[in-house]
């Protein structure tokens, strides 16, 4: 029927949509996916940064776990150099050299084939910036080492050391040879991590 020369609205509807309908519907849906791209873009760079600061998070607790592995079972073992001469159980700077720390530990930190004594020596170096933990085949004379890096982008080191009286120590390197630190204090700043303060027992702490 039709009503002053025009079609009725029922049988334009029954034809299908009209064209502002079709444009509505399609900036409706245009936005439905502008905002699932922008959710998934947010998510993918959530998840990304998520796994950097847990690998970085890891880093720290890799050094922890290793310090206090090395440090709670030093032994004040005297160990010889490449010419014999005997060395000190235990010796630690305040951080101002490359060599940090280096001790004699219990048992050993990985299995090996290779035949060794039921001691490891482990030296802690500071090296271009990255701090690295080497651990030696043999304690005595010039073993062939094995070089893990702990932290990289380091600024700066510092290393305390608690005796026996309850006093720290800016280095170690008692009278006795033999004496080991009761704690040590480790103070590293690097470019991810900033500051870290940790402490360690030393053997059993006593």
């Amino acid at each position: 029927m039709k009503r002053n020369g025009f079609k009725s609205l029922r049988r334009s509807a029954q034809q299908g949509f009209t064209l502002v309908e079709m444009l509505i519907a399609l900036t409706i849906f245009g936005m439905i996916t502008a905002a699932g791209v922008t959710l998934l873009t947010l998510t993918v760079r959530t998840q990304e940064t998520s796994e950097r600061l847990l690998g970085q998070l890891g880093e720290v607790r890799a050094l922890g776990a290793l310090l206090a592995a090395d440090l709670g079972q030093a032994a004040p073992r005297l160990r010889r150099d490449g010419n014999g001469a005997r060395i000190a159980a235990f010796r630690g700077s305040a951080g101002n050299e490359a060599q940090l720390m280096v001790l004699t530990r219990r048992g050993w930190d990985e299995e090996s084939d290779a035949p060794h004594s039921a001691l490891q020596r482990v030296e802690y170096r500071l090296i271009e910036g990255r701090l690295v933990r080497r651990a030696f085949m043999q304690v005595d004379g010039a073993a062939r080492a094995v070089t893990q890096e702990l932290l990289g982008g380091v600024r700066a080191v510092r290393l305390r050391y608690r005796d026996r009286e309850g006093g720290w120590r800016d280095s170690w390197d008692p009278t006795d040879p033999t004496l080991l630190p009761r704690a040590v204090e480790l103070i590293t700043d690097d470019d991810v991590h900033g500051q870290i303060r940790q402490i360690f027992l030393v053997g059993s702490g006593q």
